[in-house]
């Protein structure tokens, strides 16, 4: 009861105090900001040289982007967890155990390449998922107490955040290389050390800092208007807590921009190593596809705010296809070209992953968020499961360029799915 009786003031208090109410979505963005940028850490370190770890430790290229089918089949698995520890409980207890369960999935990595244990290296990498799957939730988070006009931005700011850590990840992978070779770990193993740390620091800030909880605090408030509105004898229109056609609009947005992105940058390591380049070239080029994909994001929010989700969803299809476009007709002995194809498909990323991301919540009410958003992040999970399994194969029986081509021409896919969308006006 007493519970109860504290919750019931603090939502009076926002709910009468537009300031307050301000004062605690600027807290919950810094806060979920300065641990996406210890989560950025945590999944460039490890993406940046799992392909390459998996090809030393089995013996050949083939089957080089397998591990990005378990860590993200892991990352569907936990999308659905979190999604639902989430909504039952809060976000913070969803995003904590999210981020400290991939930190213990990295050290799982480093056991694997120390004893040479095939087996607990795919074991570790599917739990080293949930800390990918932990890094696309936070971003709703900073959504929970945002207006129909702030959330491209509130969006924006989770994943611009994560530009620092996710910059500093691939050009640390020589350095923790180094290290880990100076306590005896194999050097691919090294960024795995790095990951653990950066993915356990994530998952403290939330669970220290993350109070009160913004999606309680939006579900509290949903509630209270809806009183309000009883007692005042309003009539409230049909609003029904889903809205299914924007769900399937902003799903297959996010599925189709995963499944691309992932499985061109998955074998951009593997290609370049076809063509000399060594680790610190590959760690630079991964780094400006990540700084695209997560810089721009205070721009695109903005964008999409102002000038409409489904115009962004465009802007991503173009994109994409002058990356394809880019690193099938570029050079591949030329560093600065492979630099610009990856910085276009990391930037066509940005458009579609926030424009699809803003869709979905537009599409749903606290009631039934989380647990939506959590299924749908699934999809974009088993999409990048689907694109890095796929890719070496793809590669092997065609090329770089075929791949990278076939992924713009299948982006185009959007343009279709926005024409469809637009039967019933979507904002």
């Amino acid at each position: 009861m007493k519970r109860n009786a504290r919750q019931e003031a603090m939502v009076k208090s926002y709910a009468d105090s537009p300031e307050k109410f301000k004062r605690l979505y600027r807290r919950t963005l810094w806060i979920v900001a300065l641990a996406q940028i210890f989560a950025g850490v945590g999944l460039t370190a490890g993406v940046t040289v799992a392909a390459l770890l998996a090809s030393d430790m089995l013996g050949t290229d083939r089957y080089a982007g397998v591990p990005v089918v378990f860590f993200t089949i892991g990352s569907a698995g936990a999308a659905l967890i979190i999604g639902r520890l989430s909504q039952r409980f809060s976000r913070r207890v969803g995003l904590a155990s999210g981020f400290l369960a991939g930190a213990i999935g990295a050290l799982g990595v480093v056991v694997a390449a120390l004893s040479t244990n095939i087996f607990l290296l795919f074991l570790s990498l599917v739990i080293y998922g949930a800390g990918m799957a932990t890094n696309l939730q936070a971003r709703y988070a900073g959504t929970d107490l945002a207006t129909v006009k702030q959330r491209g931005t509130a969006i924006s700011v989770a994943l611009v955040s994560l530009t620092l850590g996710a910059f500093a990840g691939p050009n640390l992978v020589g350095v923790m290389g180094t290290f880990a070779e100076a306590i005896n770990i194999p050097s691919l193993a090294g960024p795995f050390i790095l990951a653990a740390v950066a993915f356990g620091i994530a998952g403290l800030v939330i669970l220290i800092l993350l109070r009160p909880d913004p999606l309680q605090v939006s579900k509290a408030l949903a509630v209270h208007v809806q009183t309000v509105e009883e007692s005042s004898e309003v009539v409230k229109k049909d609003d029904p807590a889903i809205d299914r056609k924007g769900v399937i609009l902003g799903a297959t947005v996010m599925v189709l921009t995963q499944l691309i992105m992932v499985a061109i940058m998955t074998m951009t390591p593997i290609h370049m190593g076809h063509y000399g380049h060594d680790l610190g070239d590959i760690g630079l080029v991964i780094s400006i596809h990540v700084v695209a994909m997560y810089l721009p994001s205070i721009v695109t929010g903005i964008l999409v705010d102002k000038l409409g989700r489904i115009f962004m969803t465009v802007a991503a299809g173009i994109t994409f296809m002058a990356a394809g476009l880019v690193a099938a007709f570029g050079p591949s002995e030329s560093i600065i070209g492979l630099m610009f194809a990856l910085g276009l498909l990391g930037l066509g990323w940005n458009f579609g992953f926030i424009s699809g991301t803003t869709l979905v919540v537009d599409s749903t009410d606290p009631t039934m968020r989380a647990k939506t958003q959590g299924t749908v992040d699934v999809l974009i999970a088993l999409a990048g499961a689907t694109g890095g399994g796929l890719s070496g194969m793809i590669m092997a029986q065609s090329s770089f360029a075929a791949m990278s081509l076939g992924g713009g021409i299948l982006a185009l896919a959007l343009i279709p799915a926005v024409l469809w969308s637009t039967k019933k006006p979507l904002t």
